[in-house]
């Protein structure tokens, strides 16, 4: 019963609102990820420097991108392959690129409604906005506790099985052992807070990220005479072309669309919880930043996965078997064993990384419904706890049910979306107007969104300008904006 509604909600509603509405904010934006796609890069660069006491951007990017590079870069490449053929690549590339909209307004309004916390940190997030944006407490609330559930507890007791039970099939740990050691790491990592969980994953998501494009670029490169066919073969597929794949038509559009949308989170609401950490001079710069974890995510790291199954000679229509053994063995192909190893290890950083991601929004969800701190503790301790028993039982039934909240969560935030866009488009259009007026680092000044329902001690009035951030700023720009 779970599966039927789960692929009812995540296949056909989840998959139509996201691609919908993430096509409609691409065209009301007027393609707001194109437009600023070089501009990612020197956003990126911007955002390694970061204020003394507070997290950069660059933290808040590397915090999203142990959320978003998981599990769902190698094994749920490997099923849509697996489920719809090579043309599922590209509908997982079409989703990507209306979800980098999806990302760039979720993130942008994170930040606008984001709250100082007393400490000189800030929180913020779907429920954050929901409240202070659209002055909807109750809806607030729902949001807050789906995510609790869905990410605090489900999806890291299912993590702690995937991890446990991968580094047994390729070491023969004891998966309890390997859980009660997992558990003593994250319970170092969750004392230090927020800060610790950004430094872990600061030095964690880059090693992961590059050693596993690295040795997946290899791969292509030894393959690199069939690229261009394989490539040929990803489009022709997608449209039902390629008379080998032609009978997956269907199959390569939902499951490119639903593995895209789960591997990336643009529009679930997850990500836009640890956007709204950073300091930085203007929402519209950490829109931009996640804009580009999504193009990482799926155009980077998914396209690496998927040339990786396709180019290995492993791959033949039809294969049987689950995402992860199909990584490991195409990677196998080429490599030898040690590649089902690599990919072991791999996973276990991936799904490591993802733990502290979840921790984090569950943590953001209760402090969202209380700042008691002995619910804190208790909420700690349940976590700790749910990764040694995941270690020991399959989950498959408390996924499923997570699935299902998921989507609900989605659904909420979606919706949000809608409502506020408008005030997204203003505040991308202050941003625009700021870098068209040469300034190089644009600046949110409050005052301009008096409107708003914003904290000043996040966003104060009349901000004093970075010294040298203008590039020839034209006479008649107002002080604040150079």
């Amino acid at each position: 019963m779970l599966e039927v509604i789960n692929d009812f909600l995540s296949g056909k509603v989840l998959i139509v609102l996201i691609v919908g509405l993430g096509s409609y904010f691409t065209i009301r934006s007027r393609f707001v990820q194109l437009r600023h796609f070089f501009h990612m890069f020197a956003v990126f660069r911007d955002s390694l420097k970061g204020s003394a006491g507070q997290l950069s951007s660059f933290q808040a990017l590397m915090l999203s991108l142990a959320g978003r590079v998981g599990a769902g870069n190698i094994a749920g490449v490997g099923i849509a392959v697996t489920l719809g053929g090579p043309g599922a690549v590209f509908w997982m590339w079409v989703t990507a690129l209306v979800g980098m909209s999806s990302s760039f307004f979720e993130c942008t309004l994170a930040q606008v409604y984001k709250r100082a916390d007393g400490d000189g940190l800030y929180r913020g997030g779907p429920a954050y906005y929901i409240q202070h944006g659209l002055k909807l407490k109750g809806m607030a609330v729902v949001f807050s506790i789906l995510l609790l559930v869905t990410y605090g507890f489900a999806f890291i007791g299912l993590q702690s099985y995937t991890v446990t039970h991968s580094l047994q099939n390729a070491f023969e740990f004891d998966p309890r052992h390997t859980g009660i050691v997992l558990a003593v790491l994250l319970a170092i990592t969750f004392i230090g807070g927020i800060k610790r969980i950004a430094s872990v994953s600061d030095l964690l998501v880059p090693i992961k990220t590059l050693a596993y494009i690295g040795v997946t670029l290899y791969v292509i490169g030894t393959q690199i005479e069939q690229v261009p066919a394989m490539l040929e073969t990803i489009f022709k597929s997608a449209f039902g072309l390629d008379p080998a794949f032609a009978g997956l038509l269907g199959s390569a559009i939902v499951m490119g669309v639903k593995r895209g949308v789960f591997a990336n989170e643009a529009g679930l609401g997850s990500a836009p919880n640890v956007a709204a950490v950073a300091a930085v001079k203007h929402p519209g710069a950490q829109g931009v930043v996640q804009a580009f974890s999504v193009f990482l995510d799926t155009f980077v790291i998914c396209t690496c996965t998927a040339l990786l199954i396709l180019l290995s000679g492993f791959y033949t229509p039809g294969f049987e078997g689950d995402g992860i053994v199909l990584t490991q063995n195409s990677l196998a192909a080429v490599v030898g064993d040690w590649g089902r190893m690599f990919v072991s290890v791999a996973l276990s950083l991936f799904v490591f990384t993802c733990i502290l991601y979840n921790y984090y929004l569950g943590e953001n969800s209760l402090q969202f419904l209380t700042r008691n701190r002995a619910a804190l503790m208790v909420f700690r301790a349940l976590v700790l706890a749910l990764v040694v028993w995941g270690s020991m039982q399959d989950l498959t039934t408390v996924f499923a049910f997570a699935d299902i909240t998921m989507t609900c969560l989605a659904f909420v935030n979606l919706v949000a979306l809608a409502m506020l866009f408008k005030v997204g488009l203003r505040v991308m259009r202050d941003y625009d107007e700021q870098r068209r007026a040469g300034v190089k680092q644009p600046v949110f000044d409050s005052s301009k969104f008096a409107d708003l329902d914003l904290d000043r001690n996040a966003w104060p009035v009349n901000p004093p300008a970075a010294a040298g951030q203008t590039e020839t700023a034209p006479q008649g720009v107002p002080a604040a904006q150079r």
